[in-house]
């Protein structure tokens, strides 16, 4: 058995629990929010049998990908000036995967 970990950006985790779900595979949602965008992402969890590890590894590939999103910019102050710099390209999307191994799992 293993616990799996997956945080996912919001706007991917419809599909990923959809496609989960198709497959029978149960999840736990729990809301959570990212740190330098400060956007929010959901964390999955799973108890799953080792033999549907790699099966949930392709899910969250195919449903989790990266992109590239444009961040305002910031104003500056300086001197007594606001200024605005030109839009920042950041990385967007992806999952975080992590998986525990574990000795028990009961579901009462």
């Amino acid at each position: 058995m293993k616990l799996l970990i997956i945080i996912v950006q919001d706007d991917d985790v419809n599909s990923v629990v959809t496609s989960l779900n198709k497959e029978k595979i149960g999840v736990t949602r729990l809301s959570s929010s990212g740190g330098f965008l400060r956007r929010g992402n959901t964390t999955i969890l799973v108890g799953a049998q080792d033999e549907q590890v790699e099966l949930i590894k392709d899910i969250i590939r195919d449903k989790c990908r990266s992109r590239v999103e444009m961040m305002p910019s910031i104003p500056v102050i300086a001197q007594g000036i606001i200024t605005a710099s030109e839009p920042i390209e950041v990385r967007v999307g992806g999952a975080i995967y992590f998986q525990i191994d574990i000795e028990d799992f009961q579901k009462f």
